[in-house]
């Protein structure tokens, strides 16, 4: 498996120094947290594009992904939304990523088949297009669909392989379903995994890896059992948790972390 690190824990970090901290802590890409606060958004001119491009491939390092924040079950029309991740996906073509992560964000006025209903409509519209680009769409486990099984009942619906699944290992993990469970239900539509650590269901600031209570173990011993060869990509979040320790600091512990869960689960 391969190793990188999300934006988000080095908000508005210029593009230079992230490639720089990615390939001196040996992580093989970044995920890319594309916002207007950030570096890299999908209102970068053509010639901006390129430099991001250029400035990776130097550094040897890969642009995982975007990790958009269209919101595919919201209530509302669904042009606003289509045209929100036709931009993330043009832009993810321009810089070269296989993938565009979007949340669910289904809303409490919905019921649950009128949330399912509302993202598969979506997704298997924007799924041509990104078919055309050549760019997966991943639906993260989030929100109002935290689990591997929510996340199905859509992506089943979908039905498409340029539509799959980002599995965050917190939010499945708040919601008491099981690594196994979670990964047999993503398994054919699996694009990418995103790990963390917290202290407690209560306390969801920011930790190193491995100091809190999520299954990493159980997480990675599931991926390697399977044969799954993708990414594992760290998201803290010290976007939102400003008191959290600078991520630069911990990320050879992180990246040495992680090997060894690699290494003792072959």
């Amino acid at each position: 498996m391969k190793l990188a690190f999300s934006t988000l824990g080095v908000p508005g970090l210029p593009i230079t120094d992230v490639v720089r901290l990615a390939a001196a802590h040996g992580y093989h890409g970044v995920e890319l947290r594309t916002h207007p606060e950030e570096p890299v958004h999908p209102g970068l001119a053509p010639a901006e594009r390129a430099a991001v491009t250029a400035e990776f491939e130097r550094g040897g390092v890969e642009i995982l992904g975007l990790a958009g924040y269209a919101r595919v079950a919201a209530p509302g029309d669904d042009e606003p939304v289509l045209a929100e991740i036709r931009a993330l996906l043009e832009l993810a073509r321009d810089l070269g990523a296989p993938f565009v992560r979007v949340l669910p964000g289904g809303g409490n006025e919905q019921s649950p088949q009128e949330a399912d209903a509302t993202a598969a409509r979506r997704l298997g519209t924007a799924a041509e297009y990104a078919a055309d680009l050549d760019v997966r769409i991943l639906l993260e486990t989030h929100d109002s669909h935290p689990t591997g099984a929510d996340v199905l009942r859509v992506l089943g619906a979908v039905g498409h392989r340029h539509v799959g699944a980002l599995w965050d290992v917190m939010h499945t993990w708040l919601r008491g379903e099981q690594p196994q469970e979670t990964y047999a239900a993503l398994s054919t539509y699996l694009g990418y995994v995103q790990v963390k650590d917290i202290a407690s269901a209560d306390d969801r600031t920011p930790l190193p890896l491995g100091s809190g209570v999520l299954p990493l173990t159980e997480t990675v011993e599931v991926l390697s059992r399977h044969g799954w060869d993708g990414w594992l990509c760290w998201e803290y979040e010290k976007r939102w948790n400003e008191a959290a320790a600078p991520l630069p600091e911990l990320l050879d512990a992180g990246r040495d972390h992680l090997a060894r869960l690699l290494s003792e689960s072959a």
